[in-house]
């Protein structure tokens, strides 16, 4: 079974002309600020709009925020004094992502019901206990919980009810069954599952225990088919034929793209690079020159292997932060002193140094709002604040740690100092 939305159809709002003055621009670094209760400089832009439903004027207000881990989106609520109408839509600030995402989330407490969820059109919500689907562009984006998804749902099978009741009387009483389920389910009578999935990559759903891995929640990344890029208005780029292979490794290849960030016209460099006693991989770099961003992805130049690759490293002395470190995007990292685990896809591929991933750790997990700002409990700050010590310790040399790194498709790489010879302090498995 499925449902169609759970607003009612029609735009929820209209601008009415003449909009009231506006207030001098922020500058564009400060447009999208971190959602936080403590700003008090972020605030909602009121608008005059035309309700929909008893076509008097309300109120639109707009948000521009960042949510951690999904870029900036733009939250949009609209209330009418007159009729009581109220609409809240979210809407993606940010650019379709290279891959789609899909969450699964085994919800078996009331704690899980209320985990903070990003909902875009595109995104189609199932529920495989029930047999029960929302299809993509069925509802308006949502920044909710998981409650309030199931919530939602109900009042949109809720709606029609009376008319149903009338004029198909059958009908009216399986969907009353129905609801009756849902219902259960919002009370969590039984464990089920929630998947969320969208192509464009811009949904969410919390972990609430980060920065440890989450068991009830699985996050899948997958290239999109044709089908999704035409859903999605994008269009799918055709394979070039070559006539012949030109031989890039002495050359520093340009092309023009846009910065991630700002969105001005940037350019980047892409190198064909050896790595010894490992393979070519590629190494791309973005500078933007308008606002700064710096940023680097290495993808491998060769096929997925036959097995995957399993690196086990003993960090004992500060010089073992000095390595080279290739991670790929199919590449999780785990730290089991600190009991972390990063999972694939989450920084991407990178070429750096030991010191530099876990850096690039540190700023992931410590600069995550859901943990620091006014949502965040007071466990989770200190459980936040007792990983960041030790991972200090650990990047001054005070404390030994092991890092793991876990790639199926065998394309990362931690620099072996004893090369030809066998390192003492690493462990190479290859996974079948």
């Amino acid at each position: 079974m499925a449902a169609s939305g759970a607003v009612a159809p029609g735009t929820p709002a209209a601008p009415a002309a003449p909009p009231p003055s506006r207030a001098q621009a922020p500058a564009p670094e400060h447009l999208f600020r971190p959602l936080s209760a403590e700003d008090e400089e972020q605030q909602p832009t009121e608008i005059e709009s035309l309700c929909m439903n008893c076509y008097r004027n309300g109120t639109t207000r707009l948000l521009l925020t960042k949510i951690p881990f999904f870029r900036e989106i733009i939250v949009s609520s609209f209330s009418c004094e007159h009729c009581g109408w109220s609409n809240t839509e979210i809407h993606s600030a940010g650019r379709v992502q290279d891959q789609g995402v899909r969450y699964a989330l085994t919800v078996r407490t009331q704690e899980d019901m209320n985990r903070e969820v990003v909902k875009t059109d595109s995104a189609t919500t199932r529920i495989p206990e029930l047999d029960f689907e929302i299809p993509a562009f069925s509802q308006k984006g949502a920044l909710t919980t998981v409650e309030g998804l199931i919530s939602r749902a109900i009042s949109g099978l809720e709606q029609d009810q009376p008319t149903r009741r009338a004029n198909e009387e059958a009908v009216a009483e399986r969907i009353d069954e129905f609801i009756i389920r849902l219902k259960e389910l919002r009370r969590v009578a039984s464990p089920f599952t929630l998947i969320i999935d969208d192509p464009s990559g811009n949904s969410f759903v919390e972990n609430p225990r980060a920065p440890q891995k989450d068991d009830a929640l699985a996050v899948t990344h997958y290239e999109r088919t044709v089908q999704q890029q035409e859903l999605l208005g994008l269009q799918a780029e055709a394979p070039e034929e070559k006539p012949e292979e030109e031989d890039l490794r002495n050359e520093v290849l340009q092309f023009h793209t846009n910065c991630p960030e700002c969105n001005a016209p940037a350019q980047t460099n892409m190198k064909l690079v050896q790595i010894p006693h490992f393979k070519e991989v590629i190494i791309m770099a973005t500078n933007c020159d308008s606002c700064g961003h710096r940023t680097n992805e290495v993808k491998s130049g060769g096929a997925v292997e036959p097995l995957g690759t399993r690196i086990t490293f003993h960090i004992t002395h500060p010089s073992d932060l000095t390595r080279d470190v290739l991670k790929s995007e199919t590449c999780s990292v785990e730290i089991p002193e600190l009991e972390f685990e990063l999972g694939m896809a989450v920084l991407g591929g990178k070429f750096t140094t030991l010191e530099g991933l876990l850096k690039d750790i540190r700023d992931l997990v410590t600069k995550n709002p859901f943990t620091l700002g006014d949502s965040s409990s007071p466990g989770q700050r200190e459980k936040l604040r007792e990983f960041s010590q030790k991972l200090d310790e650990i990047l001054e040399g005070k404390l030994t740690a092991h890092l793991v790194m876990d790639d199926p498709a065998g394309n990362s790489y931690l620099q072996n100092v004893y090369a030809p010879e066998d390192d003492p302090e690493m462990k190479n498995a290859d996974c079948g």
